[in-house]
């Protein structure tokens, strides 16, 4: 499991612990393709803008890049013919707090990131997650095969 800054405040730090009173829920599976994962980055950023955090923020763009970043990843990296991702979005007052669940628990992202070498070809996504996160972890699926990366944005 990768967890960054332990310390935050937003959610206990034990794995699954339930977000505190959230404001704000939404939940929806997309198929595991860039098309979905499009579909998931658009549809997260018109949530933040109508739960009031408005387009162009740097709430909105940070959580809706770190969308883009792990529902990417799902696709690439977590796909199973025939299954979806998920994507949860929970706001309170505390945090902003991403989960995106995939189907594949032994292909788990890197547990330590450092900044990749400006002529790499890869390796920015998750960089770029933990750079603009208050936290990030990957924990199992609950309920069903698979993982989940959460990650939590403070406002």
């Amino acid at each position: 499991m990768t967890t960054r800054s332990p310390s935050s405040e937003c959610v206990p730090a034990a794995a699954g612990a339930e977000f505190p009173t959230p404001s704000h829920h939404f939940a929806m599976s997309f198929t595991s393709t860039p098309r979905g994962a499009r579909l998931a980055r658009r549809l997260a950023a018109q949530r933040l803008d109508d739960w009031g955090y408005p387009h162009g923020t740097r709430l909105n763009d940070a959580v809706t890049l770190i969308v883009a970043e792990l529902t990417g990843n799902a696709v690439r990296h977590g796909h199973v013919p025939g299954r979806d991702f998920r994507l949860v979005l929970t706001a309170g007052p505390e945090c902003v707090r991403i989960e995106v669940s995939d189907a594949r628990g032994e292909c788990l992202p890197p547990t330590e990131v450092s900044e990749p070498g400006p002529e790499a070809e890869s390796g920015r996504g998750l960089w770029l997650v933990s750079r603009l996160a208050a936290r990030w972890e990957v924990v199992p699926r609950p309920g069903a095969p698979g993982k989940t990366v959460r990650a939590e944005v403070i406002p």
